[in-house]
C-alpha cells in the first residue's frame, strides 16, 4: 500500500468509512470475507427451452436435476435400502403431498417421525455446508429459524449435545409441529440446493404453464435467464407488436394450448373467434388443425373445428402485419418473407425462386390481391382488440418486467458464456455484422449489449416515438431476422409450411454458427470476442434440441461448448428420443444430466417416480472449487484490497475512526 494511491482513493474511501468506521469494523470484514474465499463453490443450475412445461419444471427444480439425490446418495448409499432413500427424496421434493400419503398407511408415526426429522436435519446440514451462517439464517423461514439453525450446528455424535439434539426433535414431535417442520426444512434443502439458476432461453410457447413458471420464478431466489425467441416474441407482443401477438396466438392455437393466454393473462379471443366463424365457417381449414403432440388434450370435434378457423384467421392477419412491419424497414431485406403478394389467386399457385407452386387450398376471403397486406375494417377492429387485451394484462406486463429485471441476451458467469441460440459468423468463423439501428451494425459482444439496449427501449417511456416505434418493431427481426442470434436460418417457412406440400420449400438453412461450431478453435475465438476469462471457459447455450436418438452428442468443440436445449416440451420428445439435458455446475465439476420424459407430479409422489436421468461427467476439477475460484472470489478479493486500504488510511492519519 502506498501513500499516492491512498491520497488519490480517498474519496472513495470516506465514503467506505461509512460502512466500517472503525479499524475494529474494518478488520471483522476482512476476515468474514477472507474466510467465504475458502468455501466451496456454489451449485449452478443450468436449464433451457422449457416451453410451458411447468411440471416437469418445478420437478427438475424440486430436485436439482439430481442434485439433491446426490446428496442423499453420499449420506446414505450404504445405509439406507434404495425404497428408503427414494421415499426419502420424495418428500423432500413434494412434503405436503408426501406427508398426508405417509400418514394413511404407517402405523407408528412418532417413531416415523425422530427418523425422518433425524435424517432431513443431516441432508439440510450437508446442502447448508457451503454457506456462512448468515446466508443459511437469511434463508430460513422465521417461524422456525432458531430451531433449525441449532439443529444445523449441533451435531447427534457430540455425546455433550446428543441429549439436547434429541430433546428439540422430542420436542417438535410433542407440540404437534412435526409436519409444519417437515414442510419448511424440505422447502430450505430445495432452497439451498442450488446458489444460482441459470436459464437459457424460450419459457413460453407449445406447453400450458409459461405463467405458471414466471410465478414459480418471481418467488425463487437467485436466477437469471439469458432471452429465447419464444420469449422476445412475447416480449414483443406485451410492447404492442402486432405481428407478434398475431404469433403467440398463431402458437398457441396450433398446438392447441390456450391456457397460458386465457388462464395465466386474460387474454379475451371472444372477439377472434366470432371473427374466424363469420369469415372462414365453410373453411375445411385442413391446413390449421391443431396438433395434439404438444401434450394437449383431444376436444370435441366442434372445438377443434373452431380453432382451426382461428388457428387461420390469426395466421393470415399475422402475415399481414408482418409485411407492413417489413416495409417499414426495408433495411432488414426481408421481402423473401412477404408471401402474400406472390400468390396468383385465380390458378392458385404462388413463385417462389423462378418456380411455381401448387398451394393446397386458396380461400383468402379477407385479401384484396391488388392490395394483398391491407387489413379489411373487421381485421382493423380485431386486430385493436387484440392489443387492447395484451397492453391491459396486468399480468402479462408483470411476467414481462421479470424477464427484464432478470435477463439480458448473454451473461458471462464462472468463465462460461451464456445465450440462447447463437452467435452470427460469417462462413469464415469471423463474427458477424449485423443492423441493429438503421445504419449502424455490430458484432459479437456489442451486437448482444446493443440489441439488450434496444430491447429495453420499447419498455420506456421515450420521448422520441420514433425510436420507441422502431424498438418494438425490431422484436419481429428477433424472432425471424435472417442474422438474428435468436434466429440465425435463411428464412422462415411458416407460409410454405402452411400452405405449400412440396417440402424442399420449407427448408430454413442454417446460419454459419451452427455448421461451424464443433470446431474448437471457432468456439475459442467467440469466447475471446466476449473477454471470456479462464483455464476452463464454455460456451452453454439451448434452442436447437439434440437427436440423442440419432448419436448427437450434446458435447460439442472437444468439451468447449455445450448444448443443452431443455427437451421439456412434448411436441420433441418423438423427435429427440428423451427430454433433453439439464446442468450442474458443483463445486467438483460439470454434471450432464439426459431426461426421460416425466410422468406426473402425482405418479411421483405415490410410486416415488423420480424423472429418469442419465448423468455424464463432462468435467472435473482436479481440485475442490472454493468461492475464491469464483466471479465472486474475484470481487470479494476487491473488497478485501478496498478494506485493506481503509486501514492504512485509519492507521496513518489520513482518515479518522468514529
Amino acid at each position: 500500500m502506498t501513500q499516492s494511491k491512498v491520497e488519490q482513493d480517498l474519496k472513495y474511501l470516506k465514503l467506505l468509512a461509512k460502512s466500517f468506521p472503525t479499524i475494529a469494523e474494518a478488520s471483522s470484514e476482512i476476515i468474514n470475507l477472507s474466510a467465504i474465499l475458502n468455501l466451496p463453490k456454489g451449485t449452478e443450475h443450468f436449464l433451457a427451452d422449457i416451453h410451458g412445461e411447468n411440471t416437469a419444471f418445478q420437478h427438475v427444480l424440486k430436485n436439482a436435476s439430481g442434485n439433491i439425490k446426490r446428496k442423499v446418495n453420499e449420506l446414505y448409499g450404504n445405509t439406507l435400502r434404495e425404497a428408503e432413500k427414494k421415499e426419502l427424496c420424495t418428500l423432500i421434493y413434494y412434503p405436503e403431498d408426501k406427508l398426508q400419503l405417509i400418514k394413511t398407511k404407517e402405523k407408528d408415526i412418532k417413531d416415523w417421525y425422530k427418523i425422518t426429522l433425524h435424517r432431513l436435519v443431516a441432508v439440510c446440514r450437508d446442502v447448508s455446508s457451503k454457506y456462512t451462517r448468515s446466508k443459511v439464517r437469511k434463508s430460513l423461514p422465521p417461524e422456525f429459524s432458531y430451531i433449525i439453525e441449532e439443529l444445523l450446528h449441533e451435531r447427534t455424535d457430540d455425546s455433550n449435545k446428543a441429549a439436547y439434539v434429541d430433546t428439540i426433535i422430542d420436542t417438535i414431535i410433542s407440540t404437534g409441529r412435526a409436519d409444519n417442520f417437515i414442510i419448511v426444512i424440505c422447502q430450505v434443502i430445495q432452497k439451498l440446493a442450488i446458489d444460482q439458476l441459470h436459464i437459457l432461453g424460450d419459457i413460453y410457447d407449445r406447453g400450458p404453464g409459461a405463467h405458471i413458471i414466471l410465478d414459480t420464478l418471481d418467488k425463487y431466489g437467485k436466477w437469471d435467464i439469458q432471452w429465447g425467441n419464444h420469449d422476445i416474441s412475447w416480449m414483443g407482443a406485451a410492447a404492442g407488436n402486432k405481428a407478434l401477438i398475431c404469433n403467440v396466438i398463431r402458437l398457441s392455437l396450433r398446438y392447441y394450448n390456450l391456457a397460458t393466454l386465457e388462464e395465466g393473462y386474460g387474454i379475451n379471443l371472444v372477439p377472434l373467434a366470432t371473427f374466424a366463424m363469420e369469415t372462414y365457417g365453410q373453411d375445411p381449414c385442413i391446413e390449421f388443425q391443431p396438433r395434439l403432440n404438444g401434450g394437449a388434450i383431444k376436444q370435441d370435434k366442434k372445438t377443434t373445428q373452431l380453432t382451426a378457423l382461428m388457428h387461420k384467421a390469426i395466421t393470415i392477419l399475422q402475415f399481414k402485419e408482418e409485411a407492413q412491419i417489413f416495409d417499414r424497414n426495408p433495411q432488414w431485406h426481408m421481402e423473401n418473407c412477404e408471401m402474400l403478394k406472390r400468390i396468383d389467386y385465380e390458378k392458385g399457385t404462388i413463385k417462389i425462386d423462378n418456380h411455381e407452386y401448387q398451394l393446397s387450398s386458396c380461400n383468402f376471403p379477407t385479401i384484396d390481391p391488388k392490395n394483398p397486406y391491407k387489413l379489411t375494417k373487421s381485421e382493423e377492429i380485431l386486430m385493436a382488440k387484440l392489443v387492447r387485451s395484451f397492453k391491459k394484462s396486468e399480468k402479462l406486463q408483470r411476467h414481462i418486467q421479470l424477464l427484464l429485471q432478470h435477463g439480458c441476451m448473454y451473461a458471462i458467469y464462472n468463465s462460461n458464456l451464456l445465450f440462447h441460440a447463437s452467435c452470427p459468423l460469417n462462413k469464415d468463423g469471423s463474427l458477424r455484422e449485423v443492423e441493429v439501428y438503421p445504419g449502424k451494425k455490430y458484432k459479437g459482444k456489442e451486437l448482444m449489449h446493443q440489441i439488450g439496449m434496444l430491447i429495453r427501449t420499447a419498455f420506456q417511456d421515450e420521448r422520441d416515438e420514433i425510436n420507441k416505434r422502431y424498438a418494438i418493431d425490431y422484436f419481429l427481426y428477433l424472432w425471424c431476422g435472417k442474422d438474428s442470434p435468436l434466429f440465425d436460418k435463411s428464412k422462415m417457412a411458416t407460409f410454405e409450411r402452411y400452405f405449400i406440400k412440396d417440402k424442399s420449400t420449407w427448408k430454413e438453412e442454417k446460419g454459419s454458427y451452427y455448421t461451424l461450431r464443433e470446431n474448437p478453435n471457432i468456439v475459442d475465438s467467440i469466447l475471446d470476442a466476449f473477454q471470456v476469462q479462464g483455464e476452463n471457459r464454455h460456451i452453454i447455450n439451448g434452442h436447437v434440441p439434440v437427436h440423442a436418438a440419432n448419436g448427437e452428442n450434446p458435447i460439442k468443440a472437444e468439451g468447449k461448448l455445450m448444448v443443452i436445449d431443455g427437451g421439456f416440451s412434448q411436441a420433441y420428445h418423438q423427435e429427440t428420443g428423451i427430454a433433453g439435458y439439464t446442468l450442474v455446475y458443483h463445486s467438483r465439476g460439470f454434471q450432464l444430466v439426459q431426461h426421460e420424459p416425466f410422468t406426473s407430479a402425482e405418479e411421483a409422489i405415490i410410486k416415488g417416480t423420480d424423472i429418469k436421468s442419465t448423468t455424464q461427467i463432462v468435467e472435473m476439477s482436479s481440485h475442490r472449487m472454493l468461492v475464491g475460484d469464483t466471479d465472486k472470489g474475484y470481487a470479494i478479493k476487491e473488497q478485501i484490497k478496498d478494506l485493506s486500504e481503509l486501514l492504512f488510511a485509519y492507521r496513518h492519519g489520513y482518515l479518522k475512526e468514529r
